[in-house]
């Protein structure tokens, strides 16, 4: 599947998705959701969708910011702001959408998750005075909406900021000692626990650029060593742009893509998030190692994150 066919066939599904108001819904024929649309905006975007549409979902999605910048899986759970660093990204080369931007930036850098000393009986190994960010507010920092945070801060030029450099020394803190990351744990009550290629795919795509590679070479290798056995979009889609982060773009991508494409037909068609996860990392393939995620100008350029 080539880079056109597969930008046609994104185009396709995600426009299914596109309600007429401009927003996504969570599947074909739903209802809005905040982070579909964000992730949709990102994907249409890198399928080289319609401006006048981006434009619309963009400014529809500016309506569901509250007035301190978050955005929320819903307003009527303002707690839920991780969607935040997505809308960030969505916003990316938009005037228009500037000054919200500007107040989603302010939230995330003003904005952390519950952090405290770690006792030395603590039953976990990791450093839980690093602070990163939670899914939900006033819960730990995790992997995966730490490394979003991460890309979404780099790409509009806060990369070198106190509270960006924290969260990456978090991520290397949460690196499992034979590589990969999980959800954030790294040992608890001695014993290593199991990488998942979602989160190391995550933390992989936002330390790109920042660190040492051999900092993150037993991952890498972990992650090269996975990609193979992968079925879902949610974990390809993360593992084909991690990858991707470090030039690492596996020779039968396409094939692989296409498999967890075909899948649909067993399991029904995927969520818009995880389509669009899908869609993006495929491209990221086609596209020689840029990562279409990371800021709006990488479609025709390096990404942020490999340019520093």
């Amino acid at each position: 599947m080539g880079s056109s066919s597969l930008r046609t066939l994104g185009s396709a599904a995600l426009l299914r998705r596109a309600l007429p108001s401009g927003e996504f819904s969570g599947r074909p024929g739903g209802q809005f959701q905040v982070d579909s649309t964000a992730w949709g905006i990102l994907a249409l975007t890198a399928c080289d969708g319609s401006a006048e549409l981006l434009d619309q979902s963009r400014h529809l999605l500016m309506r569901e910011q509250l007035l301190d910048g978050r955005l929320c899986v819903n307003k009527t759970h303002p707690a839920s702001y991780w969607p935040t660093s997505l809308a960030i990204l969505a916003w990316q080369d938009s005037q228009s959408c500037s000054e919200a931007q500007q107040r989603a930036i302010r939230f995330l850098l003003d904005t952390t998750g519950f952090h405290f000393p770690r006792e030395s009986d603590a039953p976990s190994a990791h450093d839980s005075q690093l602070k990163g960010w939670p899914w939900v507010d006033e819960t730990h920092s995790w992997v995966e909406p730490t490394a979003m945070s991460v890309m979404a801060l780099r790409a509009t030029g806060y990369g070198r900021h106190d509270r960006v450099q924290e969260a990456v020394h978090m991520l290397l803190d949460r690196q499992l000692p034979h590589g990969g990351w999980n959800y954030g744990n790294t040992l608890v009550f001695g014993k290593e626990l199991h990488p998942m290629p979602e989160s190391t795919g995550a933390a992989l795509a936002g330390l790109a650029g920042d660190v040492d590679r051999k900092k993150v070479a037993r991952s890498l290798d972990y992650l090269q060593g996975e990609v193979d056995r992968l079925r879902t979009p949610i974990s390809l889609g993360w593992a084909l742009l991690g990858l991707a982060a470090w030039r690492m773009a596996p020779p039968n991508a396409a094939t692989l893509v296409e498999r967890c494409l075909a899948n649909q037909k067993r399991y029904g068609e995927y969520e818009t998030s995880a389509l669009c996860l899908l869609v993006l990392g495929a491209l990221a393939m086609e596209m020689g190692g840029q990562i279409p995620l990371l800021t709006a100008s990488v479609y025709k350029g390096l990404p942020l994150a490999l340019t520093q």
